[in-house]
């Protein structure tokens, strides 16, 4: 026998209320159908013959995926990536005196076509110039405060082999969150120390608070890099981003960091103060 069907009228149909998010709708359903009971018995028996020969295969599939996607037990959550301190990069000539470029997306080379136009590597080609044997590192990550330079310093400066300088460009990104510059300073201060613990010297790089933190912040602020550099014995930069900072030319279209053209401003403002150290090295040696 043939399965029949009915077609009932509104309003004897079935109805169901769902709430969408315009309000409650009725739905109304027209049609129904209804087989006889030798044939959804057939149907019924049929379907669970089926079911009977499946279970076994289904189960061991879905036991193997558990156990795959257990991973043998590790139980760790997936978390969405965080930004991470980059592996220091080999050195090209192990036995030579390092200058470790230390910083944030400034040191980094942020926004630029590639890192050879990022201020380390300018300065590199700055000192193979005037014959200075010195390798410079990019030890610059995106986004990073003193605080987070002050957690990998030790490994920064352990991944290479004869550090003799080290330029610190970190508080940009604490200036401008507005973190309190007291704790900045701190972080700082620790990091001059441990660099210069391992016999290594230091050019602090000076920042300054943007004007949206007002002028009590960015007086403190500044006066944290010239007290650190007088506490610590060190050369300072007194701003960083000098003739680049506020020139539309000169910098990327977010008004912070520097195109290539203010990059080469930035590399020659650190060559200048680094290069009287380099002297007293020399003489030295």
């Amino acid at each position: 026998m043939r399965p029949s069907s009915v077609d009932l009228p509104e309003p004897e149909g079935p109805t169901t209320e769902t709430n969408w998010p315009s309000g409650i709708v009725r739905l109304t359903s027209s049609r129904m159908v209804s087989a006889s009971a030798p044939e959804a018995t057939r149907f019924v028996t049929l379907y669970n013959s089926i079911m009977l020969r499946l279970l076994p295969a289904c189960s061991i599939l879905l036991a193997c995926l558990a156990f795959a996607a257990c991973g043998n037990g590790d139980t760790r959550e997936s978390v969405s990536p965080q930004p991470a301190a980059p592996a220091p990069a080999p050195a090209s000539n192990p036995g030579a005196p390092k200058i470790i470029a230390f910083g944030d997306s400034l040191t980094a080379g942020y926004g630029l076509a590639s890192e050879r136009e990022s201020y380390p590597a300018l300065l590199q080609e700055m000192l193979r110039r005037d014959g200075y044997e010195y390798e410079v590192v990019n030890a610059g990550v995106s986004g990073h405060t003193s605080a987070d330079g002050l957690a990998r310093i030790d490994w920064a400066l352990e991944g290479h082999e004869n550090v003799r300088f080290l330029v610190l460009g970190l508080g940009a990104n604490d200036l401008l969150r507005g973190r309190p510059v007291a704790e900045m300073k701190k972080n700082l201060s620790e990091i001059i120390r441990r660099t210069k613990a391992r016999g290594a010297r230091v050019l602090l790089a000076g920042m300054i608070a943007p004007t949206n933190q007002g002028r009590e912040y960015q007086r403190e602020s500044a006066e944290a890099f010239k007290s650190l550099a007088s506490e610590h014995d060190v050369p300072l930069i007194p701003f960083f981003l000098d003739r680049v900072a506020g020139i539309a030319e000169l910098n990327l279209d977010d008004g912070i960091h520097p195109n290539p053209e203010g990059t080469k401003i930035v590399a020659e403002t650190v060559y200048r103060a680094l290069r009287p150290m380099l002297e007293e090295e020399r003489a030295r040696n």
